[in-house]
């Protein structure tokens, strides 16, 4: 399998990319700062660097063109200034649909999972304001799948640390798990994204996500 991973360089992305490499797939890491990943690709079979910049419809479209599926890992500004989150998927979300690759999975907030019936947890009242801006973005996001033709799935994540994996998690569809500690892995959750992309058990919905 070929897997083009958007946000390569970041704390998730990371480790997206050494777990897909570990489990023997081919992967195309695509990013604005890649080049420390450069020197990996020259003696890597399975490793391609893409220096590109995510809101140019042309590197994307060859970036996802001939690619059996596509993980973003996309952040931003947390204030909601910068729109790599939402614009971000909503151009790889184009070419995708153009190249005729269909499977994408990709790290959302857990302000988007719902919070009983069709109400969006940052929606409630008491939702922490400072979390809004960077909530928008990722609903705008999560639109932008959702009304997609691609097999997408949603990881909402909790506060991510900065760690490799533990193995000590767990997911639920379309709401928080219970129980919902608020934080998970950088390892775990690359872990969740991968395993997902590949077993397909949560294809056009979101994912709830925890440590335990």
């Amino acid at each position: 399998m070929l897997i083009t991973v958007f946000g390569a360089t970041g704390q998730v992305g990371k480790r997206i990319t050494e777990q897909a490499l570990a489990k023997g797939y081919s992967v195309k890491a695509f990013g604005r700062n890649v080049e420390n990943l450069i020197d990996r690709e020259s003696h890597e079979e399975h490793f391609k660097a893409i220096k590109g910049y995510v809101f140019d419809e042309i590197e994307v479209y060859n970036a996802v063109k001939g690619s059996d599926a596509v993980i973003s890992t996309l952040g931003g500004a947390f204030d909601g200034t910068d729109k790599t989150r939402s614009l971000g998927i909503k151009n790889i979300v184009q070419q995708m649909q153009k190249a005729g690759v269909k499977r994408i999975v990709a790290l959302g907030g857990i302000g988007v999972l719902n919070a009983g019936g069709n109400i969006y947890i940052m929606d409630t009242p008491g939702y922490p304001g400072i979390y809004l801006p960077v909530g928008r973005e990722h609903l705008a996001a999560f639109n932008y799948l959702k009304g997609s033709q691609l097999d997408w799935t949603f990881v909402c994540s909790p506060d991510i640390l900065n760690k490799d994996a533990t193995g000590k998690y767990i997911t639920s569809i379309d709401y928080p798990p219970e129980p919902n500690l608020g934080k998970i892995t950088a390892g775990d959750l690359a872990d969740c994204m991968l395993t997902e992309l590949i077993q397909n058990d949560f294809i056009r919905h979101r994912i709830g996500i925890s440590a335990i």
